[in-house]
This record gives structure tokens, C-alpha cells and sequence, in this order.
């Protein structure tokens, strides 16, 4: 039996190494090469100081910022160890009563805003970790931000603006606004 099992040990040795040691360090050793900023997280620094990733979202709830999309992980809103989506589907009413208490806060945050909320704004992300919204989502959010950091709206506008990225190779999912840069941004800003 032994010598049955022998070929068997050497063969679950020899892939444990290739598969658990030598491709993970291949692949690690070339992304680290190749793409540095995006290995290691995509991570953003201000004044020195890791503040987050340009791929996870992160909560805003000052009305001095731009809100994200709001996200479905638990126990934390942006757990990157718990990515999920809220798996409610479009006739339950907890999502109905999340998505009218989302609303309520939006429009607490700006009694004036009379536009239509973008709907990224109430709803979840199927990841939970969404660092975009949409440029209509941005605008929706413009006056308060412009009016709470005594700036002008064409100014926040032309910010919003440069923080606005294109599709993908121009035809892969829609233009998006990176929040946290974006925030990052208004705060290096001066106001008038």
C-alpha cells in the first residue's frame, strides 16, 4: 500500500508548492512590478496619512461632503471583509422602508433640493463597497455641499467635473465620481 501511496504524497507535495507557494508569489512579485499602485490597494494619502482606497467606498454623513452610495456590509457600513449586497428583492418592504428612510435623510440634508433623487443615492451597491456614485448623483448633492462650505456652486461644479471619470475604453459602464477623492479635493480647497 505504501507503494501505491508514495507517487500519491509526492504528487500532492510537489502542485501544494506550485499552486500554494511558487504561482502565488509569481503572481504577487509581477503585480507588484507591473501595476505597484493598484497591488497594494489602490490606497489614497493625505498630508502623508493612508485616508482610504480609490476602490472602496467610505461613510460620509457631514453635509460638508459628498455622500456615497450607501452600502449593505454589516456590522460597518464599506466592510470590506463582509462585501455583500442587501439580497432584498424589489417587493420587500424592508428594502421599500430602507430606501424611504435614505430619502427622508436626503431630503432633511436639503430642504431646498426639489430635483428628483438619483437613485444610487437609496440604493445599495451588489457589493456593498461602491466608492462611485453618478455625476447625477453629484449634482443632486452640488448646493449643499456649496452652500455648507461657503463656496461657490460653479466652483464645487468644475471639482465634481474633474473628479468625473469616463466609461471604460469609452463604452464599458457609465461615468462615475470617485467620493473620497472628490471629498479629498474640496478639502484642499480654499473657500471664496
Amino acid at each position: 500500500m505504501i507503494k501505491e501511496l508514495k507517487p500519491a504524497l509526492w504528487m500532492l507535495l510537489l502542485m501544494s508548492v506550485l499552486t500554494g507557494v511558487l504561482y502565488p508569489a509569481l503572481v504577487t512579485g509581477l503585480a507588484q512590478l507591473l501595476f505597484p499602485h493598484e497591488a497594494t490597494g489602490s490606497l489614497l494619502e493625505n498630508n502623508g496619512q493612508t485616508v482610504g482606497s480609490n476602490l472602496i467606498g467610505q461613510p460620509f454623513s457631514d453635509p460638508r461632503y459628498f455622500w456615497g452610495r450607501p452600502s449593505a456590509t454589516s456590522p460597518m457600513p464599506y466592510n470590506a471583509a463582509a462585501s455583500s449586497g442587501s439580497n432584498l428583492g424589489p417587493l420587500n418592504p424592508a428594502l421599500q422602508e430602507a430606501v424611504e428612510a435614505r430619502i427622508t435623510a436626503l431630503k432633511e440634508s436639503d430642504p431646498s433640493q426639489k430635483l428628483p433623487i438619483p437613485v444610487d443615492l437609496v440604493t445599495t451597491s451588489a457589493s456593498g463597497l461602491d466608492p462611485h456614485i453618478s455625476p447625477a448623483a453629484a449634482l443632486w448633492q452640488l448646493p449643499r455641499v456649496a452652500r455648507m462650505r461657503n463656496m461657490s456652486e460653479q466652483e464645487v461644479k468644475q471639482l465634481v467635473q474633474q473628479h468625473t471619470a469616463g466609461r471604460t475604453f469609452g463604452i464599458l459602464g457609465e461615468p462615475r465620481v470617485n467620493v473620497l477623492t472628490l471629498n479629498l479635493a474640496l478639502d484642499r480647497r480654499k473657500p471664496q
